[in-house]
């Protein structure tokens, strides 16, 4: 659909009306002249025949250029769609002791690492994406950035360590979002946090208030339960159960407007992956088609002129 830019050259199209009446006038005042002051019969028998209708038609051609050229001035465009550069993703990873469970084969830990390096090469490389890690507190490991290279190094680099502060994540995830710059826009850049856990959280501020904080910032939280219901993990010669705190995190995504998933194994974590990266940041933008409108209008002008110079001899 079509729409105009500065619509109020629009306005051109007044006098260009205006012109249209004017010539509508003339024809008309000539016309009574002729029969006014003229042997109409006589004239029929001794002169040429005129081009008759045809003598209209250039001048019509030439207004319609001239309407066609005043829309240009308004800069008609159409809206099309396009994955907007500021448009940001921000993976947010548990690294708590608990993702050595082997429920999820070789583990939990391995997989995550896996399926997130082939989520970095898949998500298209004009949205920002940084990485943020929170086990026992959160960091943000690479800030957004469209250097993939980055990104993937630092998720090889990843080590487990205690605890598990799932509202540490979000928010510090939050915080890697106000950095991206601005680039001469007015409102945030378009965002989106995608968090993986296996577990409840035991250290940091609520998840709860993470989710809140979010949900102002208006960043939808989507987040991942990431194993079973039966993983187990030896820590310092005792066997711990590591079940997936599904409600919580379920509930977080649900206050946020983002999507909750399970997975329980690798081939679903990358469908969650390829999920996310097929439904992030795309922007309307407004492609003008002035320059079609001027040369359409140049093409009438010129078809004008010749036409005139065809039936006529002399340029209307």
């Amino acid at each position: 659909m079509i729409r105009y830019l500065e619509p109020w050259w629009l306005l051109t199209l007044i006098p260009v009306l205006a012109l249209v009446g004017l010539y509508v006038y003339a024809q008309y005042r000539r016309r009574s002249y002729a029969v006014r002051f003229s042997n109409v019969d006589l004239l029929a028998k001794i002169a040429a025949k005129g081009p008759g209708w045809r003598r209209h038609l250039p001048a019509a051609v030439l207004l319609s250029a001239l309407v066609v050229m005043s829309t240009g001035m308004a800069r008609p465009a159409v809206d099309t769609q396009e994955p907007t550069e500021r448009a940001t993703v921000v993976l947010t990873l548990d690294l708590s002791l608990s993702m050595k469970a082997k429920d999820v084969s070789p583990d939990r830990f391995s997989a995550m690492k896996k399926a997130s390096l082939e989520f970095v090469d898949e998500l298209p490389k004009n949205y920002n994406l940084g990485l943020v890690t929170f086990a026992k507190s959160a960091s943000v490991a690479v800030s957004p950035t469209k250097d993939r290279n980055q990104v993937k190094s630092a998720i090889k680099s990843m080590k487990l360590d205690r605890a598990t502060a799932i509202g540490e994540g979000i928010f510090s995830a939050l915080q890697a979002i106000q950095s991206v710059p601005p680039d001469g826009a007015s409102e945030p850049a378009p965002a989106r946090i995608l968090l993986l856990s296996d577990g409840y959280r035991t250290s940091g501020r609520l998840v709860e208030d993470g989710a809140k904080a979010a949900k102002a910032a208006k960043v939808p939280v989507s987040t991942i339960a990431f194993g079973t219901d039966t993983g187990t993990v030896e820590i310092e010669g005792e066997t711990q159960e590591v079940p997936v705190d599904r409600e919580t995190l379920s509930q977080t995504a649900e206050t946020t407007g983002g999507k909750f998933y399970e997975a329980a194994s690798v081939d679903d974590l990358k469908g969650v992956y390829e999920d996310m990266g097929s439904s992030i940041g795309h922007r309307t933008v407004a492609v003008e088609i002035a320059q079609w409108f001027i040369g359409f209008a140049l093409v009438l002008g010129f078809a004008s002129v010749f036409l005139s110079l065809l039936w006529t001899s002399r340029v209307p």
